[in-house]
């Protein structure tokens, strides 16, 4: 059985990726499996451990980096952040797709290790927009969505290193060109499987 895709979606907070993300699970002929990363940070109300995150101490995260179980990780605001590598390889090894969320930081290491993976980035159609963005969401302090915003332009500027880009300018049109590219991937790698394993 041929493996599955390993996509990967970044773009600075506030940019809606993480709704994007949202979007394309809610519909199950994506047939995308999420691999939920793991966190020491605290959890909000309105999260939900195991789906949003997996929530974790300190001692144990730093285990897990020990014994080489950590596809990427990174550590902001004094929290550690990554993604299990268990999860991913036994879900690509099964032919299913796999998508993460992770940041740049994360993205670019992930994309040594799996040179195959497909690198996707959210911009925001304005850093304007992003500030507007950031404050409606009410959860950080002005000197919080300052350092959000320096954050977001390093974030934008490794986007050229990715392998495609979107800006989240409407949300219906952005998800629908995403899961576009998505499935096309998907289905160019299904056809040339499928070629090479005629007899001839």
């Amino acid at each position: 059985m041929s493996k599955g895709i390993l996509f990967v979606m970044s773009g600075p907070s506030g940019t809606g990726k993480g709704t994007i993300c949202s979007r394309l699970l809610d519909n199950k002929e994506n047939d995308v499996f999420l691999s939920v990363s793991s966190t020491t940070r605290e959890r909000r109300k309105d999260e939900i451990d195991g789906v949003t995150y997996n929530y974790t101490t300190t001692e144990h995260f730093k285990e897990m980096i020990d014994n080489g179980e950590m596809l990427e990780y990174a550590v902001y605001n004094g929290n550690y952040y990554g993604t299990p590598k268990h999860a991913v390889e036994t879900t690509l090894d099964t032919g299913r797709s796999v998508l993460l969320e992770i940041e740049p930081q994360g993205a670019l290491k992930v994309k040594k290790i799996f040179p195959e993976a497909t690198l996707i980035f959210i911009l925001p159609p304005s850093m304007a927009e992003l500030k507007a963005r950031l404050e409606e969401r009410g959860r950080e302090t002005p000197e919080q969505i300052a350092e959000r915003l320096d954050a977001a332009k390093w974030e934008m500027e490794q986007s050229r290193l990715y392998d495609c880009v979107f800006v989240n300018d409407d949300l219906d049109d952005c998800v629908k060109e995403v899961e576009k590219f998505m499935r096309d991937k998907m289905e160019k790698k299904r056809l040339v499987e499928e070629l090479l394993n005629e007899k001839y």
